[in-house]
């Protein structure tokens, strides 16, 4: 199992006892630092308060843990506006926005789709792009972001 996976796994129940939901976690390397990054939300909305909580609560319980064998610098946030999904429920839960869709290689002579999210069915995400919906296998789909109407 992938470090970010073991991760997921512990975290997800830490923050869900305190009614927040692990949208994301990325762990990566750039130079010389490492950075834990949580995307976190709850009902409505995290505020900087709650990044600080989860952050000395997860960084407590990581610090006592023998999961993390090298130096990293813990990050939490909000999944933003153009959050990352990838969670059956919430593939549901967003159906009727706006989402980007990236698969991990060409359905019907695309990677990239744009338009409405339309939900989940039968393990196939649905979208709409110009007048056409799209069933896509959730297992093809490398990444699937909302997009933020500004």
């Amino acid at each position: 199992m992938k470090l970010v996976e073991r991760l997921e796994a512990i975290i997800e129940p830490i923050l869900a006892r305190e009614n927040y939901e692990l949208v994301d976690i990325e762990f990566v390397r750039a130079g010389r630092h490492s950075y834990l990054r949580l995307f976190v939300d709850k009902d409505g909305g995290v505020t900087l308060d709650d990044c600080e909580h989860i952050s000395c609560t997860v960084g407590a319980y990581l610090d006592e843990s023998d999961l993390m064998t090298e130096a990293y610098h813990l990050e939490v946030s909000s999944p933003g506006l153009d959050r990352v999904i990838k969670k059956e429920k919430d593939f549901r839960r967003f159906a009727g926005r706006k989402a980007s869709i990236t698969t991990f290689y060409p359905i019907e002579d695309r990677r990239k789709f744009n338009g409405m999210l339309k939900g989940l069915k039968e393990g196939k995400v649905l979208i709409e792009v110009e007048d056409v919906v799209y069933a896509i296998p959730l297992e093809d789909i490398s990444k699937t972001r909302l997009v933020a109407d500004i």
